[in-house]
């Protein structure tokens, strides 16, 4: 056994037997990390997301909203946009639609000419801040947890850097912070909802493609948008309980 993964076990021991793992969780909080307002009330709010396909642009103003909002380290997202084209007409060696996300579209998409006809269309996607998230299940110190209003949150005081999460996480929507060391990821910017803001990337989008819901208050206008369209998930075969939900999401969508 090396020595780093001797101390990996060692502190990992360490802090079971010490703490428990599921002790971690309100600890983020209690650090001031989400300066709730007084008045908030975590079980009060089941947080989810909404993004209609049908209205992004791919003008990349969201990438920049977070990147900004939430330090997030060139070169890495919280959030991305990715481009789809679909050919009317399929090439006989040809599996899957044409993708791609320059930059994580942080400064937009460049215009490419295609040489045959088809359709291309704007997917952004972020952590999908599962209900049963694969990602808390495999962290073994507890430093992944649901928060008790629905956010995939990360405490980066316990977090070994370990990659299990990263790993674990069927939407690619995690990586390792090169400054911290630890996981990092879209937290759906838990520090403003907390204080009745909504998320920067929503606020940032010049066509409302996203909107940040609240599942448990009954007024929330994201009821009667997932009651009048035929909203999806991704990767439902997952069966993660994802709460972003597409509207207007092509099945070729991976």
């Amino acid at each position: 056994m090396n020595s780093t993964r001797r101390e990996f076990l060692t502190k990992t021991t360490e802090y079971i037997l010490l703490t428990g793992a599921a002790t971690v969780a309100w600890e983020y909080v209690l650090a001031g990390k989400a300066e709730a307002s007084p008045n908030y009330k975590t079980t009060d709010h089941w947080w989810g997301m909404i993004i209609d396909v049908e209205k992004c642009i791919g003008c990349g103003n969201c990438v920049r909203a977070c990147s900004v909002e939430n330090d997030v380290p060139e070169g890495y997202f919280r959030t991305w946009v990715e481009r789809y084209f679909v050919p009317d007409v399929w090439d006989e060696q040809e599996v899957n639609p044409i993708v791609d996300s320059p930059d994580g579209a942080i400064n937009g998409f460049p215009d490419v000419k295609r040489d045959r006809p088809g359709k291309s269309f704007f997917v952004p996607k972020l952590c999908n801040h599962c209900a049963d998230s694969p990602c808390v299940q495999v962290c073994p110190v507890g430093a992944t947890f649901v928060s008790p209003d629905g956010v995939v949150l990360v405490d980066d005081t316990y977090c070994l850097g370990c990659r299990y999460c990263v790993q674990a996480c069927p939407y690619g929507c995690r990586f390792i912070n090169p400054k911290t060391n630890t996981a990092n990821k879209c937290t759906l910017c838990y520090h403003r909802i907390t204080k009745g803001l909504t998320t920067a990337c929503c606020e940032a989008c010049p066509t409302a493609a996203r909107q940040l819901g609240d599942l448990k208050n009954p007024k929330d206008p994201i009821h009667e948008f997932l009651r009048t369209h035929n909203v999806q998930v991704l990767k439902p075969h997952m069966a993660t309980g994802s709460k972003t939900f597409y509207n207007g999401l092509d099945g070729s969508v991976r």
